[in-house]
């Protein structure tokens, strides 16, 4: 076991997060993984409405007596969510800890703060990560250029954005993107995290409530088999090579270039859900990390995490190993 400021401010028995997901991060997922020792997520825009969101918190919590969080992505739009309902939702569900990503939560961080809820941001730059220390957030979780969904417009991978956020926070950082197997855990805990959140592994698990034949898909990828669009938009997102990406990028590359409306009918949010609900691969985009290339079966999320924490601490082993004293 490993005892951190991430295991001891989330009140986990490992420091291993699985982070929220867009049509994933539902209950069977986020119980599975917090009766496993780690911290399961709820993704609140998973849901239609906040009421949605408040009976899937009750529904988690019939499924698990451990701590688990619930991710609220923040975005602009021409219609935006009701961010401020979802945030009473997580209070009035009495959930103990948000992980909020996207644009900065701070018009939020006093009412977590009033019902005693730890604050976990997720961002992708070390600007950005000083901004959301300095607006009270408790922990953050820096996500590399590996990762799935949005990148940020950087392209600054993990080996060197990890070191540099936890060089300029106080708080404790939790690594996100690439990491898929005990190895990517040690490797992180080297750099000076204090846990590991991962997304794209936890979708490959006997829980994940995803088609069989998606979860195949993740099997049979490659770290080449991932696609970045929205690039010419500065909106980039790291989704899976199928048909549907391939065609945003040939749009993406037409002279003159596209705006969003003329990729809209293609990235539709329910084209997604269809593809993961029902496992045809090609019939929508789907959000995964360059990670798929350590993927290679699908366990329960007990079984990963029990896995992933044995191979973090043989390596860490083996590195001592290596260690030469003068005699």
């Amino acid at each position: 076991m490993f005892s951190t400021r991430v295991t001891q401010m989330l009140g986990i028995r490992h420091p291993i997060v699985q982070g929220g997901m867009q049509w994933v991060g539902r209950a069977e997922l986020a119980a599975a993984v917090s009766n496993a020792g780690g911290l399961g997520t709820l993704t609140a825009l998973t849901q239609p409405t906040p009421a949605d969101l408040l009976r899937e918190i009750q529904r988690c919590r019939s499924m698990t007596d451990h701590p688990f969080a619930v991710n609220l992505t923040i975005l602009p739009a021409a219609t935006p969510p009701p961010y401020a309902e979802y945030v009473d939702a997580i209070i009035d569900g009495g959930v103990r800890i948000a992980e909020t990503a996207g644009n900065s939560p701070r018009e939020f961080v006093q009412r977590f703060k009033q019902h005693g809820i730890t604050i976990i941001h997720k961002c992708t730059t070390v600007r950005h990560a000083v901004s959301a220390e300095r607006n009270g957030v408790d922990i953050v979780s820096i996500d590399g250029f590996e990762c799935a969904g949005h990148p940020g417009e950087d392209d600054i991978p993990g080996l060197v954005l990890i070191p540099l956020a936890i060089q300029a926070l106080s708080i404790p950082v939790i690594a996100s993107g690439g990491i898929g197997d005990g190895r990517g855990m040690a490797a992180a805990l080297a750099l000076g995290a204090e846990g590991i959140n991962m997304g794209t592994r936890f979708v490959a698990t006997r829980e994940s409530p995803v088609h069989t034949d998606a979860k195949a898909a993740l099997v049979a990828a490659s770290e080449r088999d991932t696609r970045l669009i929205f690039r010419t938009l500065r909106n980039t997102s790291r989704v899976l090579r199928n048909a549907v990406s391939e065609e945003v990028i040939g749009i993406e590359r037409r002279p003159g270039g596209c705006s969003f409306e003329d990729l809209r009918p293609l990235v539709a949010g329910a084209r997604g859900r269809h593809a993961w609900e029902s496992g045809q691969i090609d019939s929508g985009v789907m959000t995964a990390g360059m990670v798929v290339g350590l993927i290679h079966d699908v366990p329960s999320c007990a079984e990963l995490i029990e896995r992933i924490v044995r191979e973090c601490h043989e390596q860490l082993q083996r590195v001592r190993r290596w260690e030469k004293t003068d005699a």
